[in-house]
């Protein structure tokens, strides 16, 4: 179970940087998503411990909606003094700037990339007794006259881009099916309402586990120690699904570089307690921290990366 408790009931130390260090001030942190899932769980265990390192309080801000956009744009509006910031991930600070043609920032240009903070595998998984067993069975039954349907969490979420990648690649025919939510696009594919879903795997592995649904491939540089029958996605013959969701540590552009740099010692500092480190890899993350000029770095290929598949795809989303 995650703590939810507050995180504002810590003693303030006072930040190097001058634009923190007068006055000092809780710092709101800002989730593009709603309680409960991977952002926000990332966010409260690194945010408590981030708070007693810098001696500030730490408030979560929930801001769900529009694929991350609402969240996001209230990042870009507020002051460059690290007061406030965001955990975004690969939607926010990638893949939406070539899906929405009126996004209102720049997903580079509008923020400060302070902290790479982890990633989560994607995973294909079809039902139980699917006759697909591998990746190639799957793409086959959607070729030579057949037909496939596969899931996604929502239109235009990194779930739907993967899938449509592979269909595009496979010269399949098939129907996309979206769902409001992982949960049920899940619980679809274990009944056979679909016939595939390329879903973060803490979404599917207890499922996968219980041996309800099969996982053809997953999206990580080697295989999973607690899933070693599951092959990667290199194994299986499409390294092109190996597309981490991956979330990050950002501020408004023009936050100082001292105050970036604390702030990214104090977050990445919290991944190295091993209570936060049991608990974000029991829920599915892989730990891959970065600084902010190497996180700016990947964010730069990311979003080219990102903008390849859209192009590929013709995925979009309604703004």
């Amino acid at each position: 179970m995650i703590r939810r408790r507050s995180l504002a009931a810590l003693p303030f130390l006072g930040l190097a940087a001058p634009a923190l260090a007068q006055g000092g001030g809780t710092i709101r942190l800002i989730v593009p998503a709603p309680p409960g899932g991977p952002t926000d769980i990332l966010a409260r265990l690194t945010g408590e411990r981030a708070a007693a390192t810098l001696g500030q309080p730490v408030v979560v801000d929930n801001r769900a909606g529009a694929g991350g956009v609402i969240g996001a744009e209230a990042a870009t509006r507020a002051a460059p003094d690290g007061l406030t910031i965001m955990v975004g991930h690969n939607q926010t600070h990638a893949s939406n700037q070539s899906m929405m043609a009126r996004l209102p920032f720049h997903v580079v240009e509008g923020f400060t990339p302070i902290a790479k903070l982890g990633t989560v595998h994607h995973a294909t998984v079809v039902p139980a007794n699917s006759r697909a067993r591998s990746m190639a069975e799957l793409a086959a039954m959607g070729r030579d006259g057949g037909r496939v349907t596969y899931a996604s969490s929502q239109a235009g979420s990194a779930s739907h881009v993967i899938s449509e990648t592979f269909v595009r690649r496979s010269n399949m025919n098939a129907t996309h099916v979206p769902y409001r939510g992982a949960a049920p696009a899940a619980t679809d594919t274990v009944a056979g309402v679909v016939d595939f879903y390329t879903s973060t795997f803490p979404t599917v592995a207890g499922l996968i586990r219980d041996g309800r649904l099969r996982a053809l491939q997953v999206g990580a540089p080697a295989r999973l120690a607690d899933f070693p029958d599951v092959p990667t996605s290199a194994e299986a013959g499409v390294p092109f699904m190996a597309v981490d969701a991956w979330f990050g540590l950002f501020g408004p552009a023009g936050v100082p570089a001292p105050v970036a740099e604390r702030l990214a010692a104090a977050f990445l500092g919290a991944l190295e307690v091993p209570e936060v480190q049991q608990r974000l890899r029991a829920a599915g993350f892989t730990l891959d921290p970065l600084r902010p000029a190497a996180f700016a770095e990947f964010q730069r290929r990311e979003v080219s990366r990102w903008a390849e598949m859209v192009q590929l795809t013709g995925v979009k989303l309604e703004d």
